[in-house]
């Protein structure tokens, strides 16, 4: 009967009702209709009105819908209990019909307006720009309200309150520029970012504060356009530039600028975003970028490298040996022995390109040490002097107590010849180089804000010259293969391709400060090596070492490099036993009568190879010494079971003084 009385009051006033008999039946309605305003009974059968009232204003999405609650009850307690469960007014039964018309017409006002402020809020949060016109005309709106009801200025204040909260909160800074340029609006977003406070920025002119002088001149060509018409190159997109901060440090940001029309002039309303990380991020992708290029150039190489080594470094074995056996038989003053001495050198050169295309595609195979650079160092500085000339002044300062590290010593040696020779053709006329050794440890923290650098303890070998220098351009192409700023038939551009195989092979990495007219230096960063420092045994220059007559087996596939070693180690005193094949080599095996006190067998061959050859001789022959020989890569050497630091080895092309000391130390070692 209730129902029914408040149905025939409010539907011929145009209202749409819909009933429902108890609280859980108006929370199910609640959900599949449109309601704008709840008249509910206190009383009612199950769930009272003041527990419906207090679920719906726990959810979201009704909690904006007035509610009236009806009841007979006149007790404040009851009333105070129904606004503390969120109702929004009372009725008292009997229900008047005027003053539930007015009620009804009032809450669904405030409803209205309550729905307008959230439809702002959404708009707001869009984009700057609609928050800021919107809000001015809701402003406006409400403003004509607001005198006829305290409520809806209770509503205005709390919609302010979210706006200043949203505009607080926000990650970007939000600015805003007054008709004459001078910031009106300055969140703490803002003060975050560029260092200054509200009170110290309000009234200033916006470009003079934070704008680098460079972009004045265009700002004082487009302000004016801006100040007529609200338009300018930047309103209405995003655009990217540099920003001052009170420290007058530049700062990267992303710049969203639109308009609006305020008092009939125009104001600019700015959203930035402080883009550092961004951009420091977007630089180290192009690093790694730049990186994974640059080891894809050096895997092309070192494929390319690795496939020729073999061929190209038993040709070059046979050019060397013989070339070295005729100087021996000829004299120095015959003609014959200035052709063969230029042929030997040629052969060494091309020794050298191989060797450097290997080290700088990390395909060489090395016997790395531990040892103290600055010891190795001093051993050759006789040689580096010779190397740069007497115009330039070498210096050399030694880092006391300098920690160990691991690397081949030959490998040092290839460093500063190729790096001196650089800083040797960058000075004109006279000048000066450095070589210093230092002691360096960078933490993780330091090195994450300097991408070139990787933390640990590291030795570092500088090599500094006050040559012609180089622009950042250079600097960037330095160690990529083939590249040089020699003049044709000067360089071959991989003397610093090498120097940065070495390294990076190493564990280490390379840093180059240079500026053109200033001089280069190069840093190389080798890390430090727990164990204590072997001793590098020095270069014996005495007589070539001589056999007694042991017998060498012989097994080598390529017939030019076996009549060649066979030739060798006969004229140094062995007999010698060849084998063009693994499987001759183990047929002489065992039919030979006497002792076979070396296999000389190279690594790569058909049928086996040199170690699967080595595992089937020691069943046969276990007391005959092996002493691997190959000119391929180190990976290939590696994948055919040869680890050059645990077994006898010796790389292609080898000199007959290195083949004769290597023969002989094996010989003595098995003989003790």
């Amino acid at each position: 009967q209730n129902i029914e009385l408040l149905e025939a009051y409010l539907v011929p006033q145009g209202y749409e009702i819909v009933k429902a008999a108890s609280g859980e039946e108006a929370l199910e309605k609640l959900s599949s209709n449109q309601i704008e305003l709840i008249l509910m009974d206190v009383l009612m059968p199950g769930t009272d009105g003041f527990e419906v009232t207090r679920r719906i204003r726990r959810d979201t999405a009704y909690r904006l819908i007035p509610i009236i609650l009806i009841t007979v009850l006149q007790e404040t307690e009851d009333r105070v209990k129904g606004i503390e469960a969120g109702c929004d007014d009372f009725l008292s039964r009997p229900v008047d019909k005027m003053e539930l018309f007015a009620r009804v017409r009032s809450l669904l006002k405030v409803k209205a307006y309550n729905d307008l402020m959230r439809d702002y809020q959404i708009e707001l949060e869009a984009t700057v720009t609609n928050r800021t016109e919107e809000l001015r005309h809701a402003l406006e709106k409400m403003e004509q309200e607001i005198t006829e009801r305290k409520r809806v200025e209770d509503v205005l204040r709390e919609s302010s309150a979210r706006i200043q909260a949203l505009t607080d909160s926000v990650q970007d800074a939000i600015i805003m520029m007054g008709p004459e340029g001078e910031i009106s609006y300055w969140n703490p977003m803002a003060e975050s970012i560029f260092g200054y406070t509200a009170n110290e920025v309000m009234g200033q002119n916006l470009h003079n504060l934070l704008a680098p002088e460079r972009y004045h001149e265009t700002y004082a060509k487009n302000f004016p356009a801006f100040q007529k018409t609200g338009q300018g190159n930047a309103v209405g997109q995003t655009i990217e530039l540099l920003a001052l901060g009170k420290s007058s440090k530049e700062i990267p940001v992303s710049l969203s600028l639109s308009s609006v029309l305020l008092h009939n002039k125009w104001h600019g309303v700015g959203i930035i975003r402080d883009i550092t990380e961004q951009k420091r991020a977007e630089e180290e992708r192009e690093k790694l970028q730049a990186q994974f290029i640059q080891a894809q150039k050096m895997e092309s190489v070192g494929r390319l490298a690795g496939g020729v080594a073999h061929d190209y470094n038993n040709m070059l074995s046979v050019i060397m040996m013989y070339a070295e056996m005729g100087l021996t038989k000829t004299s120095p003053d015959d003609e014959l022995h200035k052709y063969m001495k230029t042929i030997l050198d040629a052969a060494c050169r091309s020794t050298d390109i191989t060797r450097q295309l290997l080290v700088f595609a990390r395909k060489q195979t090395v016997l790395p040490r531990i040892l103290d650079l600055n010891v190795v160092i001093a051993a050759i500085l006789k040689l580096l002097h010779r190397l740069i000339g007497e115009d330039i002044t070498l210096s050399w300062h030694p880092e006391p107590d300098l920690w160990p590290v691991k690397i081949d010593p030959s490998q040092v040696d290839q460093v500063l010849a190729n790096l001196l020779v650089n800083a040797r053709d960058a000075i004109t006329g006279t000048g000066e180089i450095t070589i210093e050794t230092g002691r360096i440890t960078y933490e993780a923290a330091f090195c994450a804000a300097h991408p070139r650098l990787s933390p640990g303890e590291f030795v570092v070998l500088s090599v500094t010259d006050d040559g012609s220098g180089m622009d950042p351009q250079t600097v960037d192409q330095i160690f990529e293969p083939f590249f040089t700023t020699k003049a044709e038939e000067k360089g071959t551009g991989l003397g610093l391709a090498t120097v940065y195989g070495i390294i990076i092979q190493n564990n280490g990495f390379v840093t180059v400060d240079s500026e053109p007219g200033k001089g280069t230096c190069f840093k190389l960063h080798l890390p430090r090596h727990p164990e204590e420092i072997e001793q590098v045994p020095g270069e014996d220059a005495g007589a070539i070492p001589q056999g007694d007559g042991e017998t060498v087996l012989i097994v080598e596939d390529e017939q030019p490099v076996l009549v060649m070693v066979t030739t060798v180690l006969k004229t140094l005193g062995y007999h010698v036993l060849e084998a063009p094949t693994p499987k001759q080599a183990l047929t002489i095996a065992g039919e030979y009568p006497q002792k076979i006190h070396l296999m000389l067998t190279d690594v790569v061959m058909p049928e086996m190879n040199g170690r699967e050859l080595a595992e089937k001789m020691r069943f046969i022959r276990p007391d005959t010494s092996v002493l691997y020989m190959s000119g391929h890569a180190a990976n290939v050497v590696s994948i055919s079971g040869v680890v050059a630091e645990e077994t006898a080895f010796i790389n292609k092309p080898f000199a007959i003084r290195d083949l004769a000391k290597k023969v002989r130390e094996i010989l003595d070692k098995a003989l003790d």
